[in-house]
């Protein structure tokens, strides 16, 4: 009776594990507000460029919510997206504006 259920049982971890590949990245999109406009953060997107999580997090960011918002100027410095936005690493923040920032 054990070894029928344990059987029966393997098709359904297995399929909850091939679920669990599909899945969604990190925390998803992470919309920041901003007057100018919203700046979307993609988990997906940057997993995709062969980020780990384990270089952002936990330094500099621990979550969306404990993160300190900071100006463009201290980005420019390479305060929080401008750590890697650069120039060097991946596109700069300077002059940037649209392509992080919607209407």
């Amino acid at each position: 009776m054990k070894k029928t259920l344990f059987f029966a049982l393997i098709p359904v971890f297995l399929i909850a594990f091939a679920l669990t590949l599909g899945a969604q990245v990190g925390g998803g999109d992470i919309v920041m507000k901003n007057s100018f406009g919203d700046a979307a953060f993609s988990h997906e997107r940057h997993a995709g460029k062969g980020l780990t999580c384990q270089q952002c997090h936990p330094e500099p960011y621990v979550t969306a919510e404990k993160h300190k918002t900071v100006t463009m100027k201290e980005m420019e410095q390479g305060a929080s997206c401008g750590l890697c936005h650069n120039g060097k690493q991946a596109f700069t923040v300077k002059g940037n504006c649209t392509t992080c920032h919607k209407k």
